[in-house]
């Protein structure tokens, strides 16, 4: 079981706008039938998000209203929503809202998982409460070719080559795609 951060960034380290907008991402060619994340969720057992990234969710995909928006990429894998406000549910989705310390939520996920891995949504924030308590074992990123200038960054910690290991490099239409292993926090 691996606890995985897998997500799209700019050249320039952001996963979105100033307004948490994704618009740049649907700009870019990613490939067509190449895409990998099929193959990567089908080994994904539980995943995490923020309220910000689960809201952006709702308000795009508008899963609220059509759930099968939801559950045709993600089925019944359980989901934790980390939120310090209420938020709607998507009617069918296998959805807990949580607050608080990582550290427990990680053992829920990962008791929940089996076998299969842990994949952290994002924000960067919340991935880097992760890496904060030793959780994040891996970061792939898919980087894309724009820059943004200004918004949320990928990951908000300073993290060094002292816990990162570049594992693998790999081309999927405009986006380099790279692995990173995570080692344990620096004492």
């Amino acid at each position: 079981m691996t606890t995985q951060y897998y997500t799209a960034t700019t050249i320039d380290g952001y996963i979105a706008d100033e307004d948490n907008s994704l618009d740049w991402l649907f700009e870019v060619d990613d490939g067509g039938d190449a895409n990998p994340f099929g193959d990567f969720f089908a080994e994904v057992g539980a995943f995490a998000m923020g309220s910000t990234t689960y809201e952006w969710v709702l308000a795009h995909e508008n899963a609220v209203e059509e759930p099968e928006k939801w559950l045709s990429p993600y089925g019944d894998t359980p989901a934790w929503i980390f939120t310090h406000r209420e938020l709607p549910r998507i009617p069918g989705a296998n959805i807990n809202f949580v607050r608080g310390e990582v550290a427990p939520v990680h053992e829920a996920m990962t008791t929940a998982a089996g076998d299969k891995n842990v994949w952290l949504v994002g924000g960067g924030e919340l991935v880097g409460s992760f890496a904060d308590a030793g959780l994040l074992d891996e970061i792939i990123l898919g980087v894309a070719p724009a820059t943004l200038g200004a918004g949320a960054p990928v990951l908000p910690r300073r993290l060094t080559s002292k816990r990162l290991s570049l594992t693998s490099v790999s081309r999927l239409g405009q986006f380099a795609n790279l692995r990173y292993a995570v080692g344990p926090p620096v004492a």
